[in-house]
């Protein structure tokens, strides 16, 4: 059976955005999905979010597919360089490495983009990565997209208004995933 964990990131939850419903249209193709609340700001570090991702009742194989934003999308970065899996695909929707211009932001996911990450590993785990990204998202400068995107071979889908892929961009649906 077909599997897709969707993983929010800082200042949201499960239920914001698009992640119901994709939710949605994944179960209606017959996908179980997965999409764990995790702490943010407030208790927002890679080991809480780890934690939490094991104690979910599903597991993550080679018929996995990992769907992040914002920083969920570098949560499954990190995951992929700690863990030795095998994933059918990963779609990283507003993904970055390193640091963002905002100095809150760092402070906030500092545990998860304060990373030495290991592209090669990280490819060799993955079947296929989608990125997505908007040239006017507000918080992950383009430059930073296009840098993760040469760093791991992914397919980069470029938009030109879709801001940071939230629902303040009117992304409360998402057809492209």
């Amino acid at each position: 059976m077909h599997k897709a964990f969707i993983f929010h990131g800082t200042g949201a939850s499960k239920n914001d955005h698009w992640f119901p419903w994709l939710q949605e249209k994944l179960e209606e193709k017959g996908v179980k999905v997965c999409r764990p609340d995790f702490p943010t700001p407030e208790g927002q570090e890679l080991e809480n979010w780890l934690e939490m991702l094991d104690e979910q009742d599903m597991e993550i194989d080679e018929d996995t597919v990992l769907i992040g934003h914002s920083l969920g999308a570098v949560f499954i970065l990190n995951l992929l360089n700690r863990r030795d899996l095998n994933i059918e695909a990963a779609y990283l929707v507003s993904a970055w490495t390193g640091l963002l211009p905002d100095e809150q932001f760092n402070e906030w996911n500092s545990t998860f983009q304060d990373q030495e990450f290991d592209f090669g590993k990280i490819m060799s785990s993955v079947g296929e990565i989608h990125q997505f990204h908007s040239e006017d998202d507000p918080y992950v400068p383009l430059e930073m997209a296009e840098e993760l995107a040469e760093n791991l071979s992914s397919n980069l889908h470029l938009k030109t208004d879709a801001g940071h892929f939230n629902a303040d961009s009117g992304y409360i649906k998402f057809s492209e995933l």
